[in-house]
């Protein structure tokens, strides 16, 4: 089953960028998946349990760094591309 993510990372804190560009990095060292980022999110897109074991595994290292962050999610049963439509 494929899988598209769109992750808002944000770290409450003044120096922020830190954190989500060691994210964003994380989930691109993953071979399989797609990453895209805009201003706003990071779309990550690809087979539902890479995907989740990743985004699970880079959401544990950002906490682990100290501070606090939130993130928001959303998860959709299909693969994406950034910029292309999807039929329902």
């Amino acid at each position: 089953m494929q899988v598209a993510i769109d992750i808002s990372l944000y770290p409450l804190r003044e120096d922020y960028e830190g954190p989500i560009i060691r994210f964003i990095q994380q989930l691109r060292a993953q071979q399989g998946l797609q990453v895209h980022t805009n201003d706003l999110s990071t779309q990550l897109s690809g087979d539902y349990d890479l995907a989740m074991n990743t985004l699970q595994a880079a959401i544990k290292a950002t906490f682990l760094q100290g501070g606090t962050h939130s993130f928001v999610l959303k998860i959709l049963n299909v693969a994406i591309t950034p910029g292309g439509e999807v039929e329902i």
